[in-house]
């Protein structure tokens, strides 16, 4: 059973990150496409899910990424919702 429990961690670390990574919005992905990310993850387990968290994830509110479409802070400053008004 020692030998075992690494092993599931392991596992059960991998499919976890795998899932974040699809759920993750694309644009907000660092440095990297996001499926190429699902790609490192699942083909080198260990080392790829700590790059993933180290490097890859999105932070939330995070000014510093371009890609990243800027969204009104409140609803009084976004047009859509005033032309509803």
């Amino acid at each position: 059973m020692p030998r075992v429990l690494p092993v599931l961690i392991l596992i059960g670390l991998t499919i976890f990150t795998l899932v974040t990574v699809a759920q993750s919005d694309a644009v907000e992905v660092r440095h990297l496409p996001r499926w190429l990310w699902f790609v490192i993850v699942l083909v080198i387990p260990a080392l790829g899910l700590f790059l993933w968290w180290l490097f890859g994830r999105p932070i939330p509110g995070d000014p510093g990424n371009p890609n990243r479409p800027s969204r009104p802070s409140a609803p009084d400053d976004d047009p859509e919702f005033l032309r509803g008004l």
